[in-house]
């Protein structure tokens, strides 16, 4: 049975409010890259989410960051969780981070949340019905053109090491536009473009959990979302993203195709 929104909503703030009550506390920090860290409360955040999934929809999948893929009974829908979105911010004590939650139904996105619990923000999207920010209604900008967009992005966990890492992508973007960003947490870039506070971002290498909610927020507030070489996003690897409002996602894609 497919959840209902506000069970989405509950389940981020409960996640949310594990991140709120450890932030700012010392850290049990494991590595699991060069730069790629975890905490204690990620995991705390996911296993929270977990149990109580598992607990009102024992069918479904859930894919959570931390523990991989938990399988459900066939012909359940399918839950993306990232307990912690922007968890080296989090580790730092920088107060830019979400929970973001995603369920599918058929490989298609039908639900989404995404909680800043530090600013009390909550967004919101069923698909077709719109997306919400505490239940204000979203629309994305109006900008269309480059030279007036505010855009943001960030970068491969692996960036010192690969040649697909970005730096081309970024500094062709910085020449063009009015300004880039990079908060770190695609979660909410992509709910800030549905919001209208950014026009567009763009990534690469990131995961089904990083931007299901978020592509889905972007998608019903009028904005535009595809890979970087111009297809439907769909939830299969590799993932990459150009997320915006219509009237700069084509000069955004010609952007990307000339670095």
């Amino acid at each position: 049975m497919k959840p209902a929104i506000d069970e989405l909503i509950r389940l981020a703030k409960g996640a949310g409010t594990i991140l709120r009550d450890g932030f700012g506390k010392q850290h049990e920090i494991k590595m699991k890259g060069i730069i790629d860290l975890v905490t204690e409360v990620d995991k705390q955040a996911e296993d929270y989410l977990i149990s109580k999934i598992h607990n009102m929809h024992p069918s479904d999948m859930i894919t959570g960051e931390e523990s991989g893929v938990h399988n459900g009974k066939s012909g359940g829908g399918q839950w993306l969780i990232d307990p912690l979105d922007g968890t080296l911010n989090y580790a730092h004590g920088i107060p830019i981070f979400t929970v973001s939650i995603a369920y599918a139904f058929d490989g298609i996105i039908v639900q989404g949340v995404v909680f800043d619990p530090m600013q009390n923000e909550c967004f919101s999207a069923e698909r077709g019905k719109g997306a919400f920010l505490n239940g204000r209604k979203l629309q994305v900008s109006a900008v269309d053109q480059m030279v007036g967009a505010m855009l943001c992005t960030g970068f491969p966990y692996d960036v010192h090491t690969t040649l697909e890492n970005n730096l081309n992508y970024f500094t062709n973007f910085v020449l063009k536009a009015q300004a880039v960003r990079r908060l770190g947490s695609a979660a909410l870039d992509l709910c800030y473009v549905a919001a209208g506070r950014l026009d567009g971002f763009w990534e690469l290498s990131l995961n089904a959990w990083d931007i299901a909610a978020g592509v889905l927020m972007v998608e019903e507030a009028g904005g535009v979302t595809s890979t970087m070489d111009g297809k439907p996003i769909v939830l299969e690897p590799p993932y990459s993203i150009v997320a915006s409002n219509p009237a700069i996602h084509a000069q955004m894609m010609e952007v990307i195709a000339s670095s």
